[in-house]
């Protein structure tokens, strides 16, 4: 896909063709961005540009230095249009036709891996036809995502495994052949755990016009000696209205939606098409029962309200913590603002009467257990379990200061 095709990140956009134009590009890049920021679909759009015939033909049509700032052989005749002038991948030579389908040559893709039968040691050609329909399907999915699609078996882990490494290096051991670059593009370099120190040596010192694209969302989770060896590129939450136009002009979603959604995702665009699925549920009904089972009717009230979230299932449970955070971070502002912060007038109304039962401090602590919630919802908590906890840490939270009860 070429940079056009991105949601937003003009900046980072722009400063991966400089990275290319003024030959400052490093033999490795760590593409760090949080979930649904866009990592991923930029990765494989500035694989597409280094590869692509007219943003980067090759040597002998092309004088001056390589992408790593190595002089090359000089022509006679300059090329019809310099790197200078191109700043997007033109999306019709074969080469950009090959790297939009993910069946480019010379563009080589690593991702963490589930194990089918006892004994296998997978490596990513083997889930090659999957990954080009996850791309093409959820290119801003997350590890939950991928997994989820290639598991057999229940509680499968995603690894890149030591097999994956040696066929890494076997493949960047190859002359390339179409392009005059050779790319690993490895999503997920979290999932390495040790193997990844086979890498080291071949990341220090890659063969000639090789390129690592490493693409994360933790960076503590990255091994250090791999770590150190890359050029970061930090891609920043996705701006509000940026999810609020794609919503509208990739996903159909009406104009009012798009915008309640966006200002609730926090950056995160996949996030954002999970709350649009989910966009006609009551939210704010289920959770004024819960701060009532919570604060006012008592045990049986909240056992029967935990059986009924426990039935929602993971996506919704968590969309519904994300939904309650929100509406605690928008009473913090509001207590700060008042009627200066723009806001609708339900959203208004609940947070005066969180403002009520609960302060700042409080508030922070409930943000921050909601959040340890959702943690443990991706995981795989059971969830009847969770949230009966949840429900009496809430508890003791905020019972000096019941105050107000939800009506």
């Amino acid at each position: 896909m070429p940079f056009s095709q991105i949601i937003g990140q003009t900046a980072v956009k722009q400063q991966l063709v400089e990275l290319v134009q003024h030959n400052r590009l490093s033999h490795a890049l760590l593409f760090l961005g949080k979930e649904g920021s866009g990592a991923l679909p930029l990765a494989l759009a500035f694989a597409q540009y280094v590869v692509c015939e007219k943003a980067n033909p090759k040597k002998a049509v092309a004088p001056g230095p390589s992408l790593f700032g190595e002089e090359l052989a000089v022509s006679e005749e300059p090329a019809a249009g310099s790197r200078e002038s191109i700043t997007d991948s033109c999306g019709i030579c074969p080469a950009c036709l090959k790297a939009q389908q993910l069946v480019h040559p010379d563009i080589h893709y690593s991702y963490p891996t589930v194990t089918r039968k006892a004994g296998e040691k997978p490596i990513a050609t083997d889930f090659i036809t999957e990954w080009r329909e996850f791309i093409r399907l959820n290119p801003y999915g997350n590890l939950f995502d991928w997994i989820e699609m290639i598991k057999e078996k229940e509680n499968s882990q995603g690894k890149i495994t030591a097999r994956e490494c040696d066929e890494i290096i076997r493949k960047l051991s190859l002359k390339s052949f179409e392009s005059e670059y050779k790319i690993l593009l490895m999503w997920m370099p979290e999932e390495l755990d040790k193997e990844g120190n086979k890498l080291l040596k071949i990341i220090e010192e890659p063969p000639a016009n090789t390129l690592f694209i490493l693409v994360a969302e933790n960076e503590e989770g990255i091994l250090p000696t791999i770590l150190s060896r890359c050029q970061l590129v930090k891609i920043p939450a996705l701006e509000n209205k940026d999810i609020e136009e794609a919503l509208v002009s990739r996903n159909k979603t009406e104009p009012v939606i798009a915008r309640q959604v966006a200002s609730v995702s926090e950056g995160n665009y996949r996030e954002a098409l999970m709350l649009v699925q989910h966009a006609e549920e009551d939210w704010q009904t289920l959770l004024r029962d819960w701060l009532n089972a919570i604060l006012k009717t008592g045990p049986v009230a909240q056992a029967k309200w935990v059986e009924e979230i426990s039935r929602l299932g993971r996506e919704k449970q968590k969309q519904f913590l994300r939904y309650f955070n929100h509406l605690l971070e928008q009473a913090i502002h509001y207590r700060i603002m008042g009627d200066q912060l723009n806001i609708g007038e339900k959203e208004r109304d609940f947070a005066e009467r969180l403002n009520k039962i609960a302060g700042i401090e409080q508030q922070q602590a409930i943000i921050e257990e909601l959040d340890r919630a959702s943690y443990y919802i991706e995981r795989n908590a059971h969830g009847k379990m969770l949230f009966h906890a949840l429900t009496i840490k809430l508890y003791h939270i905020i019972q000096d200061k019941i105050v107000f009860l939800m009506e």
